[in-house]
């Protein structure tokens, strides 16, 4: 089983930056991939940004150039910089994880989503 949890949603000023964190923990082979998603009230869950192992990061227009991913290996964590955030980035934010269970299979995870809340 594998436990995905991430933190350091909460609320902030238009213009202002905040650091999500999410850690993986249990048993497993790897990390594949390390994504973020978002979910506004009334809105279906968007992809944000996403970092393949050994890639290089992708992200959603709305965020490019303002956000950055990154992932820790050693501490099977990956990060979300979020830099000039709008108001129309307010939403839940979900890690999520496509982990192996070992060379031929792989599993994908969520966490529970932290809130980010954007004030104008």
């Amino acid at each position: 089983q594998v436990r995905v949890v991430e933190s350091g949603g909460g609320l902030v000023q238009a213009g202002g930056s905040l650091n999500l964190s999410c850690a993986a923990s249990g048993t497993f082979f790897s990390i594949n991939a390390m994504a973020w998603h978002r979910q506004a009230p009334g809105k279906q869950r968007e992809l944000v940004a996403s970092i393949r192992s050994g890639g290089a990061p992708m992200y959603a227009n709305s965020v490019k150039g303002r956000f950055a991913i990154s992932r820790d290996n050693a501490k099977n964590m990956v990060y979300l910089q979020m830099n000039s955030l709008k108001p129309e980035d307010a939403a839940v934010y979900y890690c999520n994880l496509e982990v192996a269970q070992d060379s031929r299979s792989s599993f994908s995870y969520w966490g529970q989503g932290t809130q980010v809340t954007v004030s104008s």
